[in-house]
């Protein structure tokens, strides 16, 4: 037990860190999806020791389910920003935004022509995954935290795609959805 709280204080203290401008602004993305992180983290550590016990048991089936599929929108997203998005370490405005989100070309193509947000969508995955190891009502208020953490993350992430890539954003999100293609 002493061992999941230092965890937490030592990867908590690492995720302050680099989300330390975005904490200084409620308003950025960044903000929400720091409470996200940590809320994944607790979840995590809640339910680290049922990892793979009883694993065919229906909520563990769901749970490796969830869990690898959170892979591909992580991959064809990053893949998709860093060939398309034209990341560029001088791009000016939010000083907290992470090397890899400075962008300076709208990507709408690949995973992007279908969901605005797979980074965000992977740890929706991720994070319901990790609940499905040992569903509890602790878990689940955990997983419920990270959920509107990150509908949190994804509209400030959108004010401010909006704010830097102007109309073009804005047409983009009449034609895409959020995290679940076709659906939401």
């Amino acid at each position: 037990m002493i061992w999941k709280f230092t965890a937490f204080a030592i990867t908590s203290a690492f995720l302050i860190y680099i989300s330390r401008a975005s904490l200084r602004n409620p308003h950025s993305h960044g903000f929400h999806r720091f409470f996200a992180w940590e809320a994944i983290l607790a979840l995590f550590l809640l339910n680290v020791d049922f990892w793979f016990r009883d694993p065919f048991a229906w909520h563990q089936i769901i749970s490796w389910i969830l869990l690898f599929v959170s892979f591909i929108p992580l991959g064809f997203g990053v893949q998709a920003l860093r060939a398309r998005g034209k990341p560029t370490a001088n791009r000016e405005g939010d000083p907290s935004l992470l090397a890899f989100e400075k962008t300076t070309a709208l990507v709408t193509t690949g995973i992007y022509r279908y969901i605005r947000h797979p980074l965000y969508s992977s740890l929706l995955l991720l994070a319901w995954g990790i609940f499905f190891k040992s569903p509890s009502w602790l878990g689940g208020v955990l997983v419920i935290v990270t959920t509107i953490s990150l509908a949190l993350t994804a509209k400030a992430d959108e004010a401010e795609c909006a704010k830097f890539f102007g109309t073009a954003y804005q047409d983009y999100m009449k034609t895409t959805r959020m995290f679940i293609p076709f659906l939401f």
